[in-house]
């Protein structure tokens, strides 16, 4: 498994933070900058679960967001 970048980015209200996979392997989670720091808290934790699970093997969101 690559590193695990963490940044705080302006996005629209509806979206809390997503992680993308970059060229070297490096996981870069992004957590919205409006949140509050306990939601962006909670949005770290859900995306690492999806880095640990390895949902990226996954055949489509919904698969990867079952069980987190």
């Amino acid at each position: 498994m690559g590193e695990i970048f963490t940044r705080l980015i302006k996005m629209p209200s509806r979206i809390k933070g997503y992680t993308a996979i970059d060229n070297d392997g490096n996981y870069n989670i992004y957590l919205n900058e409006q949140l509050s720091q306990e939601q962006q808290r909670k949005t770290y934790l859900h995306e690492m679960a999806h880095i640990a699970r390895g949902d990226w093997d996954k055949a489509s969101v919904e698969d990867a967001e079952k069980d987190i």
